[in-house]
């Protein structure tokens, strides 16, 4: 048994916004697009829930998964960048101190 043609994206799209818009039946999508009534129906679902969660309050106006990984690295360079300051004051005052010339050598 051989699978069914992969779809396009954007075909997927056109087929079930005309759907959507009352323009033709799924049976009848389904005929001219040679696929079934099942898949169409799936891709309607699927379009309405994916419309559903970006109007959701919150939904799809937070930060994506890769923007929350990049702000949390920028935030432990950060914390590194102001301990490597920290590190490189308390050696600066360190080596003032060798070189100086003591008070006892006068």
């Amino acid at each position: 048994m051989s699978r069914p043609p992969q779809f396009p994206v954007q075909d997927k799209i056109r087929i079930v916004l005309s759907v959507l818009a009352g323009e033709m039946s799924i049976a009848k999508a389904a005929r001219r697009n040679k696929t079934s009534e099942t898949s169409i129906s799936k891709w309607k679902a699927q379009f309405l829930e994916a419309g559903r969660q970006g109007l959701a309050v919150g939904g799809g106006s937070g930060p994506s998964t890769r923007e929350q990984q990049l702000e949390a690295e920028i935030a432990e360079l950060h914390t590194a960048l102001g301990e490597a300051h920290v590190e490189l004051r308390v050696w600066k005052k360190s080596a003032e101190g060798r070189l100086a010339p003591s008070r006892t050598s006068r």
